[in-house]
């Protein structure tokens, strides 16, 4: 975590990041949101509005500091590639507001649930259907901002397998990670009813991400004092 291990630093800045963006994308839906029902779900974030909002506001917020991830990998890998470091941070860069501005998604949805006087015109069967459509836009969204997840992990994989200071195995699993990555939201926004499969056979890949963080965390990752840099 001192400056003589900026690798450290930045695997705890990562860990510590992802689990409330965790906790907003897995954990609240999987509590509230019941496919392919509409009622049940308004139902659960009428009774669990705060949960919902409080699944909001987690997500906006890491978000937010997630951009200091990359920052902080771009300053322990800057010396392997200057070129694939910055597009590396561009590529996330991207994602950040795309999943911020899919959050009023999810609040088009709560206030149908919530029934506000000036939707008094339409009828709770109506609302539910329509809060339901913003639910599946927002998860619609989700899978844009997935497509730059995937993206940034490529150039992130070119510089750990370059790096010399971290195990090339890391290198080439984020590599994997990023192609599930884009093929598993590139199939949920294209061919919708072979995503669960895919999500399935993405798996071993997408552990790659985690595995990568907890290495940094571990053991940590000083990049030489001298120059590598590739470019």
């Amino acid at each position: 975590m001192s400056p003589r291990n900026p690798g450290r630093f930045a695997g705890l800045l990562y860990l510590l990041v992802s689990i409330p963006g965790a906790f907003a994308l897995l954990y609240v839906p999987g509590r509230l949101i019941v496919d392919g029902n509409a009622t049940a779900t308004a139902a659960n974030i009428a009774a669990s509005g705060t949960l919902f909002r409080f699944g909001i506001a987690v997500q906006l917020i890491s978000q937010a500091l997630f951009i200091l991830v990359p920052l902080a990998l771009y300053e322990l890998l800057k010396g392997v590639s200057r070129r694939h470091a910055t597009l590396m941070v561009i590529l996330i860069v991207v994602a950040i507001p795309i999943a911020m501005l899919n959050e009023l998604n999810a609040v088009a949805a709560l206030a149908l649930v919530r029934g506000a006087d000036f939707l008094s015109t339409f009828e709770q069967p109506q609302r539910e259907a329509l809060a339901m459509l913003f639910l599946d836009l927002h998860a619609r969204g989700l899978d844009v901002a997935g497509i730059f997840w995937g993206l940034w992990l490529f150039p992130l994989g070119v510089l750990v397998y370059r790096s010399r200071f971290l195990p090339r195995f890391l290198g080439v699993w984020l590599g994997l990670a990023g192609v599930a990555y884009v093929t598993l939201s590139l199939t949920a926004i294209l061919l919708p009813q072979y995503r669960d499969r895919v999500f399935v056979i993405s798996q071993p890949a997408t552990i790659g991400e985690l595995a990568f963080m907890l290495w940094l965390v571990i053991k940590g990752a000083s990049p030489p004092r001298t120059s590598i840099e590739f470019d």
